[in-house]
């Protein structure tokens, strides 16, 4: 079986905490040059004349590394997801969402989180450049800039269930049974 040295591989940082997805090759390369350790090979092994290599995927850094917290780029697709695609005036669920400024940007309003919206656009055409008290329509909720989360980057990635046992958001919580 041959496998792809862009395969990925589950990137964990000392505290076991998840950092990033890379490639075979990277991995492989980290481990040989003793920055991480392997500790999942699900896959076999890599051959070369000198020696065989198991092929990682959740290598584990020897080294914190220690990285900072990115806020969320305002775009489109963001303040979609935010809004769970859902119009924030009538509360409607569309393919043909757009953008629509709280106070307008005509009157001064800014281009950014705490006034930008999803709303349909039969909404959006009846608010128009108004502000929405002035077009008699009430936001379902008020807008505001997403938290912090360190793994947004893997969040929305098709990762192997296998690496749920290190990705917070994908463990499943028991409960403990009733005595």
């Amino acid at each position: 079986m041959r496998v792809p040295t862009d395969s990925p591989v589950l990137v964990l940082n000392q505290n076991y905490e998840p950092l990033n997805v890379c490639g075979v090759k990277r991995a492989v390369v980290l481990i040989l040059k003793d920055k991480a350790q392997l500790l999942e090979n699900g896959r076999g092994d890599l051959r070369s004349a000198a020696a065989h290599h198991p092929i990682p995927t959740v290598i584990r850094l020897v080294s914190m590394v220690k990285r900072p917290i990115f806020t969320r780029r305002l775009s489109r697709r963001e303040v979609f997801w935010r809004d769970g695609f859902a119009c924030q005036y009538c509360g409607r669920r569309a393919a043909d969402l757009t953008l629509d400024h709280v106070t307008p940007r005509v009157r001064g309003g800014t281009h950014t989180w705490d006034n930008v919206v999803a709303a349909c656009v039969p909404c959006n055409h009846r608010k128009a450049g108004r502000s929405p008290s002035e077009a008699g329509m009430r936001l379902l909720r008020e807008p505001h800039a997403p938290r912090p989360n360190p793994y947004h980057h893997l969040m929305y990635r098709r990762l192997p269930d296998k690496w749920s046992v290190y990705l917070p958001w994908m463990r499943e919580v028991s409960v403990p049974a009733q005595v």
